[in-house]
């Protein structure tokens, strides 16, 4: 029986004078208060805050986390957005005193194991990438790409040079106009060819001398490896531009080949899809830019440095954060960055080193592959029968022949306990399901995930029109939910009604 407890709100649950606390006397008179403050900001009234005690907080949050699918639960193929198990090792380093009570304001000297961490991880990364030059300051990827965007425009601003388009291929991950236009650049989509990869054709005619940077993502959100990469590179250097690589699926070639080498002049990590770190729900996150030594005076500051010093056979260093950078793009964010996913993505790395990175990829790709082998002949997959880390099928015969959608497939998915694969993206295949299984998952899973998904082709239309059936709910309406949101609560919403109608 499902715990209704846990799909109502704190502000339903409360009941006053039920407290989870107890406050000691206030020691400040109300007229020093005001004195404090201005009067308008006082009020002689408690906030209408819900009134629990203890238990009541406790298990509404662990009965309400019971509804959520995750990693840690279930098997989350979700295309794209690479939703892997982490290892709890990392989870327990960064958690670390030294690490997790930490505070930004603390003086350089006093911080020095943390300074050395991240400077060691730029060092890494720029390793990884192929790029010498590091920013560990971007909170997110879609921030990592707006901070190298940002970079970029410095650094043609810098030269006297005026550039207003970047151009992005049509199977490209939706931040990365987005960003684009935050940071006033003109969008200009270049076309897929037949195989998926870019139109080679389409490139060469948008080129010109108002490019400023050429955007991919290498392997693409097909799952595929642009084989032309090179070429795109030349092209575009020919111009005067420069090439950022999207790096959210660096899963796929992390230890096997490095964006630098095939021509990037920068690129960002996402550190929850490529190393270990928390991802979902909005968040923690973190995304590292990686730039050319052409590019890296305009990094964000600060960047961390660090200041040799030799004394006989011993070499020491210092570590500081280095804010002298006169020609940067200055911070994009508050203090230096969300160091705990760092400290996490600096525990990944060392503990795989060069050659398990490199397996981390191989056992993403295998993974892929060898769920592609299994699902194509009931989903059959538009572009080739080999992919990189992720696969891109279709359901469009499938609702032209017995009425099955996508996302009927996808929301059927939950009942049987796997997570959905990303529906209708990238937009370039219809009714497309893009499917991650990660490195992370068994054999075992994965056989298990072709059996259901066979099972589910099986089904009646209207049993999955109506899916998922065994979720608290249903089918909600996610497109006005989405463009006419409710974001607060007041007594007189509240209803008893526990239906997937709300």
């Amino acid at each position: 029986m499902r715990n209704q407890q846990a799909t109502q709100l704190l502000f339903e649950l409360s009941q006053p004078g039920r407290s989870a606390v107890v406050m000691p006397p206030c020691d400040v008179r109300p007229q020093e208060m005001i004195e404090m403050l201005p009067e308008h900001l006082c009020s002689d009234q408690p906030l209408p805050l819900p009134e629990l005690a203890e238990p009541d907080i406790v298990r509404h949050f662990t009965n309400l986390s019971t509804l959520n699918m995750s990693v840690d639960t279930h098997c989350y193929p979700l295309g794209s957005c690479t939703m892997k198990y982490n290892p709890k090792r990392n989870e327990r380093i960064a958690a670390l005193p030294g690490f997790a009570h930490i505070h930004p304001l603390q003086a350089d000297s006093s911080a020095q194991g943390m300074l050395q961490l991240l400077y060691e991880l730029q060092q890494m990364l720029a390793e990884i990438a192929g790029l010498p030059a590091v920013s560990l300051q971007p909170a997110a990827g879609a921030q990592g790409e707006m901070a190298a965007l940002m970079v970029a425009k410095a650094y043609f601003r810098n030269r006297g040079e005026i550039r207003t388009r970047v151009l992005t291929p049509d199977s490209a991950h939706g931040t990365n106009p987005a960003s684009a236009s935050m940071v006033g650049f003109e969008t200009t989509t270049i076309k897929s060819g037949p195989r998926g990869l870019v139109n080679m054709d389409d490139l060469r005619e948008k080129l010109d001398d108002r490019t400023a940077v050429f955007m991919i993502t290498n392997p693409n959100t097909l799952g595929l490896f642009e084989t032309q990469v090179a070429e795109i590179a030349r092209l575009v250097h020919e111009v005067g531009g420069l090439i950022y690589l999207d790096g959210a699926n660096m899963n796929a070639i992390m230890g096997i080949a490095r964006p630098g080498d095939f021509g990037a002049d920068m690129m960002h990590f996402n550190p929850h899809k490529t190393f270990s770190g928390p991802h979902g729900g909005g968040g923690p996150g973190a995304g590292p830019i990686c730039v050319t030594e052409d590019l890296a005076p305009f990094l964000p500051t600060p960047v961390v440095v660090a200041d040799h010093a030799s004394s006989g056979e011993n070499d020491s260093a210092t570590f500081r954060l280095d804010y002298d950078r006169p020609l940067s793009v200055g911070r994009v964010r508050s203090f230096f960055g969300n160091v705990g996913v760092l400290v996490r993505a600096y525990a990944y790395i060392r503990t795989h080193g060069p050659d398990g990175l490199r397996q981390v990829s191989e056992n993403a790709v295998l993974n892929a592959n060898y769920l592609l082998s299994k699902a194509q002949h009931i989903l059959p997959v538009p572009h080739g029968n080999r992919c990189m880390h992720e696969f891109v099928a279709s359901a469009s015969s499938l609702k032209r022949d017995k009425k099955i959608s996508a996302m009927d497939i996808a929301k059927r998915l939950l009942d049987y306990g796997f997570h959905a694969p990303t529906v209708y993206f990238p937009l370039t295949v219809p009714e497309a399901m893009m499917i991650e299984p990660t490195e992370t998952e068994s054999k075992e899973s994965l056989d298990a995930l072709a059996k259901i998904l066979f099972r589910i082709t099986e089904e009646s239309a209207d049993l999955l029109h109506e899916a998922p059936h065994s979720t608290t709910i249903s089918r909600p309406d996610e497109v006005t939910a989405a463009r006419n949101p409710v974001l607060s609560w007041h007594a007189g919403l509240a209803n008893d009604d526990l239906s997937t109608d709300h």
